[in-house]
């Protein structure tokens, strides 16, 4: 056995022993009865060589559904052996192989679907061997399933320790591709070992929040319903087509009837109108980016949500600093974690769908007591403008003050509100500081593309809404006292207890740096384990629906 599989020792650059077959690349082994069970390998070795020969000129296509992932590397790999079977010995399939089909049947314990690995056509050939005398004396047969196995096992080792989806701009990985070796020494290893499951499973990340949130993923399955759906695409181009996939839908979930023929606007509007006030939405009677999104909200949505975040694990590096700040944006919290122990967690307000919070990795480098506030361009001339042009008392109320380019503040009467606008406008707006100003009383930096940082609010009684993605872009902080003294817990000679509390108090502006940079993570998961079970957020910027309609649309758990 030893001796069979040593090849996967040798390294890939060696090369590859080729044989060129006449005829081996126009047809694919169908049938290849052996009567004799000691010929079966010798016969299967003959057949994976023919159909890897066929797979490299028909673009790795087994038939019209099944495609064959890495024919190459598999090519390679095999020829060092002449093409030896690897998952057979004698007339039956190896335990590391019965042991890796189990888990693919059982992948979606891991937030994978099953048939990403070809399980349906590794499942008909195994009922195929117990039902039927002569296939399992097919050599063509169990060289398919050999073929198939080594290739899904690559794919689930990809999935593992990359992810389905593709790295985004705040990746931190640095193995963003995978070699040869890579995928030769993890197939070596769990067939050397005997436990394919422990090998791949040490592919996957090595943080808290993925084991918790895989954990509870057999207590969601074993409530969950994946029943046929009328998934809703949305925003729509179709109304004729969008509203009677509408009226399916709505038929499905029990808030209308069966019976009910195409409808009128009017009776739609009522329909509408009863889903709102069942799950408390603002009656409005029309469609939003939120009612399309509690619709399609079906648990095989849910588990591919789950997939999505899984996978956004696996973008993470192997470690991250010993202390930190982790921002989760569709969770509103913000969680400071000392050495793996989160040390206090904070709800937050973030941007709002069109203006959204940035995901991004920076260090929190200053704070600032009593901050003033310089209104971005953007929400001046989106926001502000209209309103200065109908009334100039508008700046008043909101304590604005207008500046020029010397900082000298100025009169808004004496201004032509009228004659401004993007490409004629010499001035800033300022807030002034004060528990009144849109930063509240405190602001932290860190350096970004986007000009967003956290900060304290003047409207804190919205921490305690529900929804909270209603800010322009930055994120604010419900506990910033916390997160304030945690940045100069060891620089007590300096700034003693209660300086920060004190400055506020009298109002006064105050820089503080010079402690150590903490490292900031602004990420967006919309779902995680907690409290045995899984708990999920709404996807307030619809990146989940994005990628799930990307990568995952045609997927199914069973």
């Amino acid at each position: 056995m030893k001796h069979r599989r040593s090849y996967f020792l040798i390294l890939l650059t060696t090369g590859c022993l080729f044989i060129q077959c006449k005829n081996n690349r126009d047809h694919i082994p169908e049938k290849h009865i052996i009567i004799n069970p000691v010929k079966l390998v010798e016969s299967t070795a003959e057949d994976i060589h023919h159909t890897l020969d066929y797979l490299k000129v028909h673009q790795h296509q087994l038939n019209d559904t099944v495609e064959i992932s890495y024919t190459d590397l598999i090519d390679s790999l095999y020829s060092v052996n002449q093409y030896q079977p690897i998952w057979l010995r004698g007339n039956r399939t190896i335990p590391e192989g019965y042991s890796f089909i189990n888990l693919i049947q059982n992948s979606r314990l891991w937030g994978l679907f099953p048939n990403d690995y070809h399980y349906y056509i590794l499942a008909f050939i195994d009922r195929a061997f117990s039902l039927d005398t002569n296939a399992a004396r097919n050599a063509a047969l169990w060289a398919r399933k050999d073929l198939l196995l080594t290739d899904a096992f690559f794919i689930m080792a990809r999935h593992l320790k990359q992810g389905r989806i593709p790295y985004d701009s705040v990746t931190l990985r640095t193995d963003t591709v995978l070699t040869d070796s890579f995928y030769a020494g993890v197939l070596n290893q769990a067939l050397q070992s005997g436990n394919v499951s422990q090998v791949l499973h040490n592919l996957e990340p090595k943080w808290k929040g993925y084991d918790s949130l895989k954990a509870y993923i057999g207590a969601f399955l074993d409530s969950a319903s994946f029943a046929p759906y009328t998934y809703l695409p949305y925003p729509y181009t179709d109304s004729i087509s969008f509203f009677h996939l509408l009226q399916k839908r709505l038929v499905e979930t029990g808030n209308l009837s069966d019976t009910v023929p195409p409808m009128s606007s009017g009776k739609f509007r009522s329909a509408i109108i009863r889903f709102q006030k069942k799950y408390e939405y603002k009656v409005t009677g029309y469609t939003s980016n939120s009612l399309v999104d509690r619709l399609n909200n079906t648990d095989l949505e849910k588990f591919k949500r789950i997939a999505v975040t899984l996978d956004r694990y696996k973008q993470l590096p192997d470690s991250l600093p010993d202390t930190y700040v982790w921002v989760n944006l569709p969770g509103y919290n913000l969680r400071v974690i000392d050495h793996d122990t989160i040390v206090f967690t904070s709800k937050i307000i973030v941007g709002g769908p069109l203006t959204r919070s940035p995901v991004l990795t920076g260090e929190i480098s200053n704070f600032i007591t009593m901050p003033q506030w310089t209104v971005p361009f953007s929400i001046i001339f989106k926001e502000m403008l209209p309103n200065i042009i109908k009334d100039s008392n508008f700046l008043k109320k909101e304590n604005l003050m207008v500046v020029d380019n010397n900082d000298s503040v100025l009169d808004p009467h004496t201004i032509n509100w009228k004659r401004l606008n993007k490409k004629n406008f010499p001035y800033q707006i300022k807030q002034r500081e004060g528990d009144d100003n849109s930063l509240g009383v405190i602001k932290f930096n860190f350096r970004n593309k986007y000009s967003v940082y956290l900060h304290d609010t003047n409207v804190r009684w919205r921490f305690g809404n529900s929804y909270r993605a209603i800010s322009h872009g930055c994120v604010r902080v419900k506990e910033w006292d916390k997160l304030a003294n945690y940045l100069v817990r060891n620089d007590s000679l300096r700034i003693p207890p209660d300086t920060i509390k004190a400055y506020i108090a009298r109002g006064e502006k105050h820089m503080f740096s010079g402690f150590h940079k903490l490292p900031l993570y602004i990420r967006y998961y919309t779902c995680e384990g907690k409290n045995g079970k899984i708990v999920f957020f709404e996807d307030i910027y619809d990146e989940d629906r994005t990628l799930i309609q990307k990568y995952f649309a045609n997927k199914n758990v069973f």
